[in-house]
């Protein structure tokens, strides 16, 4: 797997890639971790523990439990939850440690371990980089120091986790949802109770598809990186919006009643004007990736908003939000983080506030989020290439130079590996979609021949 740790945790084909033992071994070198840095100190640990419905997060689960119990670390189980969930629970119940158990959008078979700090915030790069190198220190012999009789961690089920997570959402909310008829697309994942029940609660007619998690559809065909379903019945039911999360639910895209995509920097648009209204969001920024689509940053110019660029990861927007005070950041691909009420990007409590500015406003969710025009953009996934020698291949970089010579200022390109997939990404923008679309192939070709 390389570098175990990537941009959103450490991801893999489970039972292959990611293993038991790797689970284990990892989970007591994060425990080892956190206790030299101090976080233990004076104090039995606690470690909070959730999971996507994935069929392999249960013997993953499993392995995680024995690892931190090994280690000393009593550990609270909350079972099925979404991962901003599990980040709450872990600074709400105090927590030392929490540890979710999921591969995201990802398809089934992939699985992933995500470790946050206390507080529900994620690991620093150089927490997660000695864990990774104790992790590899012990796999290779050095025996681990392990607690015996009472030191021994213990297992406790948490079952109020649900129902206190969709109290805060609720406690977030500026206004009812009362009136408002929303298709919720859960993506058969972590979301598939709780959504559902927020929003619900909240006021809003529901009608759910995608909720009916038996741990091997996940994300299959449905969810936020497949809007059919969902569009389709928004139509079908006359519904004012739907709302789509992927299956850890940390990412929220929308469709408005037309059926058409409302993306996640429409999603930002929406709700950075909300809260300038409201006056919460501070200095009047915006933190965003360089994949945003450039009507963005032209929409938040035109409306009198700083916009802030920064590398692709909702980790690096989090930096840099926490770094400058900033209250809202996010991602394209719908990862939306509101630092006032979230640590991580929460796709649930995105959906709640995007419908209730719906509710608010009496404006349809296409008009509010025709505050941008999207300029065509074409995202090319190219697989089972050389990701490392993205940036150094001269055969490429004279590809880019040469697209970029074509489109001149009425466009750009970006070329990326994947922080959690085995692919490059190749993005381009143009004022014309056939444009954009020429040059992205053209260029996805090239990353075929340099880097395969």
């Amino acid at each position: 797997m390389g570098r175990l740790f990537g941009t959103d945790g450490v991801r893999g084909v489970a039972n292959a890639d990611l293993t038991a033992e790797l689970a284990l071994g990892l989970s007591v070198a994060a425990a080892h971790v956190l206790g030299e840095a101090g976080t233990f100190e004076g104090h039995r640990p606690v470690a909070v523990v959730g999971r996507d419905p994935r069929a392999s997060g249960e013997f993953l689960e499993a392995a995680v439990v024995a690892g931190l119990a090994s280690a000393g670390v009593d550990v609270q189980l909350v079972g099925v939850l979404p991962t901003p969930a599990v980040a709450h629970l872990t600074g709400a119940l105090g927590a030392d440690l929490g540890v979710m158990l999921s591969a995201s959008h990802n398809a089934m078979p992939d699985n992933g371990i995500k470790f946050f700090a206390r507080g529900g915030h994620k690991l620093a790069d150089e927490l997660e980089d000695r864990i990774e190198s104790v992790y590899e220190e012990h796999r290779t012999g050095a025996p681990w120091q392990r607690p015996t009789g009472a030191g021994v961690g213990r297992v406790t089920t948490y079952d109020q986790g649900l129902d206190q997570y969709v109290a805060h959402l609720l406690g977030v909310l500026p206004n009812r949802l009362d009136g408002l008829k929303i298709v919720l697309d859960e993506a058969h994942g972590a979301a598939s109770r709780v959504s559902p029940e927020a929003f619900a609660r909240a006021g809003a007619e529901i009608i759910t598809i995608g909720a009916k998690p038996d741990g091997l559809n996940i994300n299959d065909g449905c969810g936020s990186t497949h809007l059919e379903l969902l569009k389709a019945a928004v139509v079908e039911h006359g519904a004012d919006f739907g709302v789509a999360h992927d299956g850890d639910a940390d990412r929220c895209l929308a469709v408005d009643h037309t059926g058409a995509e409302v993306d996640g920097d429409q999603i930002l648009a929406v709700l950075a004007l909300a809260m300038r209204e409201h006056g919460t969001l501070r200095a009047d920024t915006v933190v965003a990736t360089v994949m945003s689509n450039l009507g963005f940053k032209l929409a938040m110019e035109r409306e009198g908003l700083a916009f802030v660029q920064t590398a692709v990861g909702d980790r690096y927007v989090l930096e840099s939000m926490k770094q400058h005070g900033f209250a809202l950041g996010g991602e394209q691909s719908g990862h939306v983080i509101i630092l006032d009420h979230a640590t991580t990007g929460d796709g649930t409590l995105t959906g709640l506030l995007l419908a209730a500015r719906v509710a608010e406003t009496g404006r349809s969710l296409a008009e509010l989020a025709g505050v941008m025009e999207r300029l065509p953009q074409v995202l090319i996934n190219v697989p089972d290439v050389d990701k490392t020698r993205v940036d150094t291949s001269a055969e490429l970089s004279a590809a880019v130079t040469e697209a970029e010579r074509e489109l001149g200022e009425t466009g750009r390109v970006l070329l990326r590996s994947s922080g959690t997939e085995p692919l490059v990404r190749v993005m381009v923008e143009a004022a014309d979609i056939d444009q954009a679309r020429s040059v992205a192939g053209r260029l996805a070709d090239v990353v075929k021949s340099a880097l395969g």
